[in-house]
């Protein structure tokens, strides 16, 4: 500060091409307020340069949030439709397999009523089951193990209970529906029918 303050008097005693002998404590005065002035004017020109910068700044980093945020909400837009998508055609492969295995059954059926063939009908029933026991094994499904085998409120749901001789308690007597695993987790238990001595 000191050094601005010499170098204004300096330059002001040059231009008005005056001795340091011939200024009068007036005119001293009055440099030193111009000095003073021209200080601060400096001053507040610095800062408001500053946060002109600032500002330039933060607008640019305003513009880049907003821009981030619209392209995050883009982006979240388009997995969920794409989620969406997924969830709409995830069963199209199975679905398309069990359409095979419905063709089987009408076939059967229309060509059953034609020719009054039990046994015929019989045999295309049980070639469409293991049809669809193979569609469900290749997606992972398999049966789950019931009869004879001890109660697993896990795997099973006791619909009813028997006191059956010759079988040890909480074991299954009867199976009345069968349960599924789906790559090992149950998507339906067995319905059974458990011994309670």
């Amino acid at each position: 500060m000191e050094d601005i303050k010499k170098n204004m008097e300096d330059d002001v005693l040059e231009a008005e091409k005056l001795e340091p002998q011939d200024l009068d404590s007036e005119k001293i005065e009055e440099l030193e307020a111009e000095d003073k002035e021209v200080v601060e004017r400096t001053e507040l020109e610095i800062l408001q340069e500053e946060n002109g910068k600032l500002l330039i700044e933060l607008n640019d980093w305003k513009g880049a949030y907003q821009r981030k945020n619209a392209e995050f909400q883009n982006f979240t837009k388009r997995k969920d439709k794409e989620l969406e998508e997924l969830r709409k055609f995830a069963s199209e492969k199975v679905i398309v397999k069990v359409l095979e295995a419905i063709d089987n059954l009408e076939r059967g059926v229309s060509a059953s009523s034609e020719t009054k063939d039990f046994d015929s009908l019989v045999k295309g029933v049980e070639m469409t089951l293991s049809q669809m026991h193979n569609i469900i094994g290749t997606e992972g499904v398999e049966p789950i193990e019931a009869l004879g085998k001890e109660f697993d409120p896990y795997l099973h749901q006791a619909i009813m209970t028997e006191n059956v001789e010759g079988v040890e308690d909480n074991y299954i007597v009867l199976e009345v529906q069968k349960g599924y695993k789906m790559n090992g987790k149950v998507i339906r238990p067995s319905m059974v029918k458990v011994c309670k001595k």
